[in-house]
């Protein structure tokens, strides 16, 4: 995430209520993340679901919310940012409290699904509102959208925990109350109809993947998330801890990827060439999932992988959404929505696999089969290097615009 492009003429915490109401709502939509984490064996107890279909609660929010990445552009461009932002609030707060009230593991997967449809059109639309209304420019806007995301992720487990020691319905009802401020928030202090709309077609973002470099980078990050959506959605059932100890693990976890993709990641790129860094970074992401896989076993260890799996991730997302910003000369949002859409396949199918692999062999398994996704991206990120030469030779500091869509592609 560089946000080195301009230079702020205001501090970005001195902003109109507006930005403020749409901030607030982007942490919330943040925390959603892993806001489920802490409560994934809980709701298998309760619900008396197995792991497979207790993890489909991330297939299907993941399923859509990639799917309807690919719409989104489209559909704001003709309804205009704030009614867009409402949808998606609205969305979430309903399919939220449904996912509260069910009685069923079908029930909350089916309501999930729902939710990733809000979540793709609130976070789709928010960082535009911002970078629109905010002072101090599009750079003050961006380093407040960085806080917003750093924030979300590492409280939505800790939020998780919490609420979830006393129900696991308790997280979703803390969701539902959160989300309907949001957007009460956003319907009286948010300002419409005044911005500018121009229609983008509703092919472009499936015709954008014909170009070889965002092909390549759409498939490495499919094979990626199969290996962040392992470490993230699975480890929860080995760690065998309560609602707590997984929600304060998954904390330092978000607090560790936040704080290498605001900082770390963007210090390496002004040092060493994009590609270079991916290529370096998969294969010991690889490594810190086969430990993971060896000391699953032991609970401390398991722990300290998944924070230093935190650390990793981190760079990685930033610099493989980076690389996709330049990778064509597309609109930025249209290639952050194809780039999106493809990786999310990666970490739908992720969680069950992992699941069916745990009951047919062990607990090792699932971590050996993410740590070979994440080894896949990397040999396709190799064997795809000519196509991806040019993203080498491009600036580091990027225009906002690059900026805003390399922060939509990591939220998402």
């Amino acid at each position: 995430m560089n946000t080195a492009a301009t230079t702020p003429t205001a501090s970005p915490w001195k902003q109109p209520a507006q930005v403020w109401a749409v901030a607030f709502a982007c942490v919330v939509a943040f925390m959603g993340i892993g806001l489920v984490d802490p409560i994934l064996p809980a709701i298998a107890e309760s619900l008396k679901a197995s792991p497979v279909e207790t993890e489909l609660l991330f297939t299907s929010y993941l399923l859509v919310t990639g799917v309807a990445m690919l719409v989104t552009s489209w559909i704001s461009s003709r309804i205009g940012a704030k009614a867009t932002l409402l949808i998606g609030l609205g969305l979430i707060v309903v399919f939220a409290l449904l996912c509260a009230l069910s009685g069923s593991v079908d029930a909350v997967i089916g309501f999930r699904a729902g939710w990733g449809l809000g979540n793709a059109l609130f976070i789709s639309t928010a960082l535009a509102t911002i970078v629109g209304a905010a002072s101090g420019g599009s750079s003050a806007a961006i380093v407040l959208y960085e806080a917003a995301l750093g924030l979300g992720i590492a409280i939505g487990p800790l939020l998780g925990g919490l609420l979830g020691e006393q129900s696991w319905r308790g997280p979703f009802f803390g969701v539902v109350v959160l989300m309907a401020i949001a957007f009460v928030a956003v319907l009286v202090l948010v300002r419409g109809g005044s911005e500018k709309r121009v229609p983008v077609p509703f092919s472009a973002p499936f015709t954008a993947l014909r170009r070889p470099a965002l092909a390549v980078l759409a498939v490495a990050a499919l094979f990626y998330n199969i290996g962040f959506f392992v470490l993230l959605a699975f480890s929860p059932f080995p760690l065998g801890f309560g609602a707590m100890g997984i929600g304060l693990t998954f904390f330092g976890w978000g607090v560790a990827l936040a704080v290498t993709s605001v900082w770390v990641a963007p210090a390496l790129m002004r040092r060493i060439p994009r590609t270079r860094i991916i290529l370096l970074f998969l294969p010991l992401l690889a490594l810190d999932l086969v430990a993971a896989g060896l000391l699953v076993g032991s609970a401390a260890g398991l722990v300290v992988c998944i924070v230093i799996g935190g650390l990793l991730l981190g760079v990685m997302n930033t610099v493989l959404t980076e690389a996709v910003m330049e990778a064509t000369d597309l609109p930025r949002s249209v290639a952050s929505s194809s780039y999106s859409a493809v990786r999310f396949l990666g970490g739908a199918m992720a969680p069950p696999i992992a699941a069916l692999l745990w009951h047919a062999f062990n607990a090792t398994v699932p971590y050996l089969f993410a740590a070979a996704a994440v080894l896949i991206a990397a040999l396709t990120v190799f064997l795809g290097r000519r196509a991806l030469a040019h993203i080498d030779d491009e600036p580091v500091d990027a225009s906002a615009e690059d900026a805003a869509a390399i922060l939509v592609g990591d939220a998402a």
